[in-house]
């Protein structure tokens, strides 16, 4: 067997497994697998492809279940629906801002998060962490290999009146025991939430 036919299966090789470990990555970030019953979101800004930014998939809150509400600087609201284990050791947080107010709520560029690299892909939520106090330890939002959060990203710079934002963020699943934690972002108070 010659050098280069040895060469020409080795780069087949790293590809096949570079493309099965893509795809496992997408299978493991997708979110929820179950269909939404509400595709019109009616008042939600950026909850379907932009609010995504193309940056893994959106997983959609249950409006109707809140397992925490919090109001924050001039007085946006976060909601936050739910904070699920999914199977692949993520935990993926779903909810939405709400602007309340009579004015625009112009997004701060802390929501981004502080470091250089995230910040420099686009708007996002990465600026989210959860905190397990028992276990001393601070999850950060999930990047890709292009250093993109896995989180809501690419939505407009601010929120209208009477408007919403939809978001999800993912995060890596705290141990079993764990069941609640406490969830910080810039401009809100931090609030405890219970992992389902």
């Amino acid at each position: 067997m010659s050098i280069r036919h040895v060469r020409h299966l080795r780069r087949a090789g790293a590809a096949t497994v570079l493309a099965a470990a893509l795809a496992f990555t997408a299978t493991a970030c997708g979110g929820d697998d179950k269909p939404s019953d509400d595709s019109s979101s009616s008042s939600s800004q950026g909850g379907g492809g932009k609010g995504d930014g193309g940056h893994g998939a959106t997983a959609e809150p249950s409006p109707s279940e809140t397992i925490a509400d919090v109001k924050g600087d001039a007085g946006i609201e976060m909601i936050v629906n739910s904070a699920k284990r999914d199977n692949g050791g993520f935990v993926t947080v779903s909810g939405q801002f709400k602007n309340p107010g009579a004015n625009a709520f112009t997004i701060p560029i802390q929501w981004s998060g502080s470091e250089t690299a995230v910040a420099g892909t686009g708007r996002s939520i990465a600026g989210m962490t959860l905190v397990d106090s028992k276990g001393k330890k601070r999850y950060y939002v999930l990047r890709d290999t292009d250093n993109r959060p896995l989180t809501t990203a690419g939505f407009d710079p601010s929120i209208m009146p009477n408007a919403s934002l939809t978001f999800f963020a993912q995060f890596p699943a705290p141990p079993d025991s764990t069941t609640s934690v406490d969830l910080q972002f810039p401009g809100f108070p931090n609030t405890s939430i219970e992992i389902s």
